[in-house]
């Protein structure tokens, strides 16, 4: 259920096609790479914003957590590039929820397959893959592995996390709440 909650929420929120807030993008610059910048600013005007939000709520418990270390930026720039790959997908928030939808009813598996489609259906294949789509544009920007690591595993079960799981548990929880 509250899965569907997100989801909904995130779709309403896309729907007024807002970006962040010129402090949040402000502040997004300086956190990353020049690179990873690019990418970031290449998505989706509510994906900036979503992620910044994220970015944003992690910064702030980071910041009640010294036990976490002093080596956060890569935890910040997986809030905020997580869902970078959705950019190869180029889609819309009505396009968006077919994907889903279509996803879910014909299965990943299925929609995989439509990756070499030139029209839409590859549009939608792109979308479904953007885990691995996300981490090899994070790969090619030089991202930290980590980063790299949970663009890749964000929509994974949490055995299958590879970074810090007290960290993951987090980003996994600001990016669902």
């Amino acid at each position: 259920m509250g899965e569907i909650r997100h989801l909904t929420r995130r779709f309403f929120a896309a729907l007024t096609n807002r970006g962040p807030r010129e402090s949040d993008r402000v502040w997004v610059e300086s956190v990353l790479s020049p690179r990873e910048y690019a990418l970031w600013a290449c998505q989706y005007p509510p994906d900036r914003r979503h992620s910044a939000l994220i970015a944003r709520q992690v910064e702030r418990r980071l910041a009640g957590h010294p036990e976490f270390g002093e080596d956060t930026r890569w935890v910040l720039a997986s809030a905020l590039l997580h869902d970078v790959g959705k950019i190869e997908a180029g889609l819309g928030a009505w396009s968006r929820v077919f994907a889903t939808v279509v996803g879910r009813v014909w299965g990943s598996e299925r929609v995989r397959q439509w990756a070499h489609d030139d029209g839409f259906r590859g549009r939608v294949s792109s979308y479904l893959r953007h885990p691995e789509i996300g981490a090899e544009l994070l790969r090619d920007a030089q991202s930290d592995p980590r980063t790299v690591a949970w663009a890749a595993e964000h929509h994974q079960r949490p055995d299958k996390w590879t970074v810090p799981v007290e960290l993951a548990q987090m980003l996994h929880e600001f990016d669902n709440d």
